[in-house]
């Protein structure tokens, strides 16, 4: 789930996270945190999407030249015959 960070562990980081913000605190924090999450998952996802859309567009140009260039040559063909 976390990684490599075991159920021990866990324990731990929610003790000190219980010490340093106090029982009345932690749930606000750990909404907080989950909402910072939430946000940079979903901008991560449109980051990829965009960066996805791009090679599709760049591929579908090198497709586009190449068979630019197969019609100029069949037609260059044509010519000479």
């Amino acid at each position: 789930m976390f990684g490599n960070i075991g159920f021990p562990e866990l324990l731990i980081i929610l003790a000190v996270a219980l010490l340093i913000f106090g029982p009345k605190k932690l749930p606000e924090v750990g909404r907080s945190i989950g909402k910072a999450l939430r946000e940079f998952r979903r901008t991560s996802d449109e980051i990829k999407e965009k960066i996805e859309e791009e090679i599709q567009v760049d591929e579908f140009k090198d497709i586009k030249e190449e068979f630019k260039k197969d019609i100029e040559g069949n037609e260059e063909g044509k010519k000479d015959s």
